[in-house]
């Protein structure tokens, strides 16, 4: 199990912030199965999956304008 400090659980909740709310959920199950297999563990390692996991579940909007209606 692993223990987040403030500062680590705060970089978790910046990269979950852009996130759809349907996608925060699997990037935090993601994100733990991820770090279960890490016994160490720093903010610069997990800004690094944080990163790599943000863009799986990143669903950018439609700006172009010609979204269905």
């Amino acid at each position: 199990m692993v223990v987040l400090t403030d500062d680590e659980l705060a970089i978790v909740m910046t990269a979950a912030q852009p996130l759809a709310p349907r996608q925060r959920d699997l990037f935090l199950q993601a994100l733990g199965n991820v770090l279960a297999r890490y016994s160490g563990l720093g903010p610069g390692v997990l800004h690094r999956i944080c990163k790599d996991l943000q863009r799986q579940f990143f669903d950018p909007p439609d700006l172009s304008g010609s979204a269905a209606e």
